[in-house]
């Protein structure tokens, strides 16, 4: 029976040891660190529903879904911090094997989704529905979803003898296998840089200030990511016993890379959220500008008429030349207007309405 260490009671199960072990505090300190982080999370969340009826309805609603999305795989992340502080054991190992990379998988997607109706927004100030931006983060994740689900299958087919238990050992793999499953992860991540640093280009600055957000985002998280794997595969082995700095490794990205999406994106987009500066007008393109043509108005009873009394004259010439005359000098004092710029040089004519009346 292994020793009890200070902190935890004497009828605690040894692979709870880490919950509660005052020898390694690492296990509490993370804990500590994850409640807080669930706390925060849905304090977010909360604060999002809240304010939704206040929120200007423009295309900044547009992303409600994917950033909800985003908050529950942060949550999950959170949440999958206990599973690293408690030993391994047969559930417990299935559990961090296809959650790991599925929920990071969630979070990275709905960058990505993000991204790409940001690139539209910047240039255009108008983008995907909402729907449409969730639909393509969840097909992203499907997509992890299956990769782990046959990793899973796989391994525990591979490292199950004939005449073994036929359910298999998911804590038998090595860590080389683990990041391999994640590599899908990583294009997720590398493909979020890439179409948020398009995003930052456009007429649009209200809508670049999303795209900084991720791009730091991702940035600080393949910082974080290149440092526990380096760790995790290699470095491990270097400083300690595997077995010992392993699980902590693990442990500190998770609870790292979440703190990252919740001060550098969730925060940032709540407060973009309700920010009264943006300009909701769609750009007007194409549309061609014609000037006003001042001609005259061809009545069919003048010809009618000019016809009939057949003199090749009409009565009403003299009208039409007046009305001629006062029409091209409208165009003239326009253009001699419109050419200078500044002052107009010219009177337009007045129509005198009571001559015509009275001989009419």
């Amino acid at each position: 029976m292994s020793e009890v260490p200070n902190g935890c009671g004497p009828e605690l199960n040894p692979i709870y040891f880490n919950l509660c072990s005052l020898y390694g505090v690492w296990g509490i300190v993370l804990q500590a660190i994850a409640v807080a982080g669930i706390i925060g999370t849905i304090l977010i969340a909360l604060v999002f529903m809240g304010l939704l009826p206040f929120m200007p309805k423009d295309m900044r609603r547009g992303a409600l879904g994917v950033n909800f999305m985003f908050l529950m795989g942060v949550l999950g992340l959170f949440s999958l911090i206990f599973a690293f502080v408690v030993q391994n054991f047969t559930p417990n190992c299935s559990v961090r094997r296809f959650l790991f990379g599925v929920l990071f998988a969630v979070c990275f997607s709905c960058l990505v989704s993000n991204g790409v109706r940001l690139n539209y927004l910047v240039r255009h100030n108008y983008g995907p529905k909402g729907w449409v931006t969730a639909l393509v983060a969840i097909a992203l994740i499907l997509v992890e979803v299956v990769i782990n689900v046959e990793w899973l299958l796989i391994t525990n087919v591979r490292h199950n003898p004939l005449g073994a238990d036929p359910s298999g050992d998911p804590c038998n793999y090595a860590n080389q296998d683990f990041v391999s499953a994640l590599v899908y992860v990583m294009f997720l991540m590398f493909a979020a840089l890439v179409v948020n640093c398009f995003a930052l280009f456009g007429d649009f600055h209200q809508w670049r200030r999303h795209s900084i957000f991720i791009v730091v985002t991702v940035s600080l998280s393949m910082a974080i990511w290149i440092v526990w794997i380096v760790m995790y595969t290699y470095g491990n082995r270097q400083v300690g016993n595997p077995l010992t700095w392993d699980d902590p490794a693990l442990a500190i990205a998770l609870a790292s890379n979440a703190w990252v999406f919740l001060f550098f994106y969730s925060i940032p987009q709540l407060v973009e959220a309700m920010r009264a500066d943006y300009d909701i007008s769609h750009p007007v393109e194409n549309v061609q500008i014609q000037m006003p043509r001042y001609t005259t108005l061809e009545n069919r009873a003048f010809s009618m008429e000019e016809t009939l009394t057949g003199n090749g004259k009409s009565p009403y010439m003299k009208y039409d030349r007046q009305e001629s005359n006062q029409s091209n000098s409208v165009i003239y004092s326009t253009i001699s207007w419109n050419s200078r710029g500044r002052t107009m040089n010219g009177h337009l004519p007045a129509i005198n309405e009571q001559s015509w009346k009275s001989e009419l």
